[in-house]
């Protein structure tokens, strides 16, 4: 039984690509008895299966998990699916538990952990760097959800098998722990208090107004937040240059990770939106744009920027 258990934000295609591995890379190994084509044909039901049921409005109206079997040739393959509705998976929801990391705020892990960058960050980016970065589809392609939630479950434990568990993960997971550390702050790395400031911001048509209020947006950050972002933009800078080989380039990263850090938490979307759709569609290209905009920027210094605020500061 193959599972295939995608993220709440991952797209059909997310959840495609690991269950065409799968059938492509395993279901035909050399020598096997079985018909030539079983994995290709086999998989080629199953994505029709699964396009079939997104398109039918009643298994998108149920709220139950769906099951459904396919079987070819000896090999039988088990899916589950259930549809979540775009309000309900873009919930920012904070943790009951103040003990783990996900679900709580970047500041209050970074002074237990007496950091300036959380460990989960500073561990998936170190992983990512040693062995994942030169994966085709690194941070695009979805990781196993099981095994997402192993990692999630170490990292809230501050398991000592943390290092173990991380050198022996499909490195996607790694990737996909890491987005969904992001994803599941009680507010976006890059605040709720300045996210209408930075949708300004992106929109300004003069280069040096807009570089003004980006450089001074950043240094309005609470210094956690700036400086795992400034720590995030510079290993995702280091992934985008292998883009001859791992296809990512920094528009790539940047529409994984621009809504992730910039989405505003349940309670600023409602001040701003009235519907599901709008949730999903408002502002999503203009949170891209600010990511990219930082990417494309020469290297920012934290130090740079809190002496500039410096200057600000004695010049009023």
């Amino acid at each position: 039984m193959t599972d295939i258990l995608p993220q709440p934000d991952c797209s059909l295609k997310a959840v495609c690509e690991p269950l065409e591995r799968c059938c492509l890379d395993q279901l035909e190994e050399p020598g096997s008895k079985r018909p030539p084509n079983t994995g290709a044909r086999l998989w080629g039901r199953v994505r029709s299966k699964l396009l079939r049921h997104k398109l039918d409005p009643q298994t998108v109206e149920t709220k139950n998990w769906h099951t459904d079997v396919i079987e070819m040739n000896g090999i039988k393959v088990e899916f589950s699916m259930k549809f979540t509705s775009r309000d309900m998976s873009l919930k920012r929801t904070p943790s009951k538990k103040q003990t783990g990391v996900f679900g709580v705020k970047i500041s209050v892990v970074t002074k237990r952990e007496r950091s300036k960058v959380p460990y989960i960050v500073r561990q998936c980016v170190e992983e990512v760097e040693k062995r994942g970065i030169e994966e085709v589809g690194i941070y695009r392609i979805s990781g196993v959800a099981t095994d997402i939630q192993a990692l999630k479950a170490v990292f809230d434990a501050n398991n000592k098998d943390i290092l173990l568990m991380l050198s022996d993960m499909d490195i996607n997971a790694i990737a996909g722990t890491l987005k969904l550390y992001f994803r599941e702050l009680p507010e976006p790395l890059l605040t709720d208090r300045l996210y209408p400031a930075f949708m300004e911001g992106i929109a300004l048509s003069d280069p040096a107004a807009k570089e003004n209020c980006m450089m001074h947006l950043l240094r309005s950050l609470p210094d956690p937040n700036l400086i795992t972002f400034l720590f995030l933009l510079e290993h995702l800078k280091r992934v985008a240059e292998k883009e001859p080989i791992n296809k990512m380039s920094l528009h790539n990263l940047a529409t994984v990770f621009g809504p992730t850090l910039l989405r505003p938490s349940e309670v600023e979307s409602k001040a701003h939106l009235t519907s599901a759709a709008d949730i999903w569609s408002h502002d999503v290209m203009a949170q891209v744009q600010v990511l990219l905009y930082y990417l494309q920027h020469p290297p920012i210094s934290f130090a740079e920027l809190k002496r500039n605020t410096l200057y600000f500061s004695t010049d009023v």
